[in-house]
Protein backbone atom coordinates (compact mmCIF):
# COMPACT_ATOMS: atom_id res chain seq x y z
CA UNK A 1 0.00 0.00 0.00
CA UNK A 2 1.13 3.27 -1.07
CA UNK A 3 -0.04 6.48 0.99
CA UNK A 4 0.76 9.90 0.63
CA UNK A 5 0.54 12.44 3.82
CA UNK A 6 0.99 16.41 3.20
CA UNK A 7 2.80 17.49 6.49
CA UNK A 8 3.44 21.35 8.09
CA UNK A 9 6.51 21.65 9.98
CA UNK A 10 9.12 20.52 7.80
CA UNK A 11 11.98 23.01 6.98
CA UNK A 12 15.32 21.57 7.74
CA UNK A 13 17.10 18.52 6.63
CA UNK A 14 16.68 17.14 10.39
CA UNK A 15 13.35 17.18 10.13
CA UNK A 16 13.43 14.86 7.15
CA UNK A 17 15.84 12.45 8.97
CA UNK A 18 13.84 12.56 12.11
CA UNK A 19 10.63 11.35 10.52
CA UNK A 20 12.67 8.72 8.51
CA UNK A 21 13.70 7.00 11.26
CA UNK A 22 10.47 7.34 12.90
CA UNK A 23 9.06 5.83 9.88
CA UNK A 24 11.36 3.44 9.52
CA UNK A 25 10.78 1.88 13.13
CA UNK A 26 7.94 -0.29 11.55
CA UNK A 27 7.61 -3.41 10.74
CA UNK A 28 6.18 -3.46 7.04
CA UNK A 29 7.58 -0.13 5.65
CA UNK A 30 8.99 -0.65 2.35
CA UNK A 31 10.00 2.84 1.63
CA UNK A 32 9.51 6.53 2.26
CA UNK A 33 10.46 9.48 0.40
CA UNK A 34 10.16 13.23 1.94
CA UNK A 35 9.98 16.27 0.35
CA UNK A 36 10.91 19.41 1.99
CA UNK A 37 9.92 21.68 -0.89
CA UNK A 38 5.79 20.16 -1.23
CA UNK A 39 5.62 19.16 2.51
CA UNK A 40 5.05 15.53 1.55
CA UNK A 41 5.56 12.42 3.17
CA UNK A 42 5.06 9.20 0.44
CA UNK A 43 5.25 5.65 2.66
CA UNK A 44 4.82 2.47 0.57
CA UNK A 45 4.00 -0.20 3.38
CA UNK A 46 2.51 -3.59 3.89
CA UNK A 47 -0.67 -3.15 5.64
CA UNK A 48 -0.68 -6.47 7.11
CA UNK A 49 2.40 -4.95 9.47
CA UNK A 50 1.52 -1.33 10.17
CA UNK A 51 -1.95 0.74 9.62
CA UNK A 52 -1.55 4.33 8.42
CA UNK A 53 -3.21 5.52 11.41
CA UNK A 54 -0.25 3.85 12.96
CA UNK A 55 2.49 5.86 10.50
CA UNK A 56 -0.07 9.21 11.16
CA UNK A 57 0.48 8.88 14.97
CA UNK A 58 4.26 8.43 14.40
CA UNK A 59 4.91 11.75 12.55
CA UNK A 60 2.42 13.70 15.04
CA UNK A 61 4.40 12.50 18.42
CA UNK A 62 7.11 14.31 16.67
CA UNK A 63 5.34 17.18 16.89
CA UNK A 64 4.67 18.03 13.06
CA UNK A 65 1.01 18.12 11.49
CA UNK A 66 -0.56 16.21 9.21
CA UNK A 67 -3.44 18.01 7.09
Amino acid sequence: MKSLFKVGGINKAEDVATIKQAIATFQGVVACEISRDKGEVSIIYDDYFVKEDELIGSIEELGYIVL
